[in-house]
């Protein structure tokens, strides 16, 4: 995902496919995509009407300021210096996930996941782009919720880790991981293993305020989990999107967890 290969030119598709070692694309990665100036395919590859959500620019919906969006992105993109490192794609009949990793010349790296809704066509009814704003902005942007609550099927240690953070129990959100786990925040911070993972949770998400994750999509894969959730908090905290992404271990615990929301630890610990 999300776009489809079939609508590019063939010099273009040759090279992708001579870029990823392959015979065929299912699907035309997000950011290759954008850097071929090839809008109209980039367009058709929508069902309808083109719509993506960005966290920064907000609802993105009608041709014209698609378009606009993409000129933006492909001029920014250039202006930087930006390379995409590939994370994970995660392919199914209803979405398809893709994580990725821009380097940011000097200025660092922003985590960043796509999330594209398929008809039965495989083309793009809705997109939604992950990532927190700390790296491009050095604050914070609140996201309120994109979805409800959906009724996907919820993997046992999905629930298990809902149910352990809801109820502020440290040690049940701990055993959900392998002993050697590990968590990326969204703006890029690693915490890896037991203490780390003690100290993250005691501190940024249990204690007085409980997190409460409303969950909207799951999206499986043999050893991925992706979950679009919205994070509840208490009075003071108001609602906002994320996008959580497991490795899951041989015996279904995490192995890593890979965050994309605007949450994170206190202000002044940014730097």
């Amino acid at each position: 995902m999300p776009w489809a290969p079939e609508l590019f030119s063939a010099p273009v598709l040759q090279r992708l496919l001579d870029k990823y070692h392959r015979d065929r694309l299912r699907s035309v990665p997000f950011f290759d995509g954008v850097v071929t100036g090839e809008v109209d395919a980039l367009v058709g590859s929508f069902a309808g009407t083109p719509e993506v959500h960005d966290p920064v620019r907000g609802r993105i919906r009608g041709e014209r300021s698609f378009r606009r969006y993409l000129a933006d992105l492909a001029t920014w993109m250039a202006s930087r210096g930006v390379e995409v490192e590939d994370v994970n794609v995660l392919l199914t009949p209803p979405r398809g996930i893709e994580e990725v990793v821009l380097h940011l010349g000097t200025d660092g790296r922003l985590p960043l996941a796509v999330v594209a809704d398929h008809d039965e066509r495989e083309r793009i009814v809705e997109m939604r782009i992950y990532f927190s704003a700390v790296p491009l902005m050095g604050r914070r942007v609140h996201r309120p919720p994109l979805l409800g609550p959906g009724t996907d099927r919820v993997p046992d240690v999905v629930g298990r880790l809902r149910s352990a953070l809801a109820a502020g129990d440290v040690e049940a959100t701990l055993a959900a991981f392998e002993p050697d786990g590990c968590v990326r925040r969204a703006d890029g911070g690693v915490h890896r293993g037991r203490d780390a993972l003690r100290e993250l949770y005691q501190g940024r998400v249990l204690g007085d305020d409980p997190a409460v994750l409303e969950l909207c999509t799951v999206t499986e894969g043999d050893a991925v989990c992706a979950v679009e959730h919205n994070v509840l908090g208490g009075p003071s905290v108001p609602p906002r999107a994320a996008l959580t992404v497991l490795d899951l271990g041989t015996d279904r615990t995490i192995a890593t967890a890979r965050i994309y929301d605007d949450a994170g630890p206190p202000e002044g610990a940014l730097a």
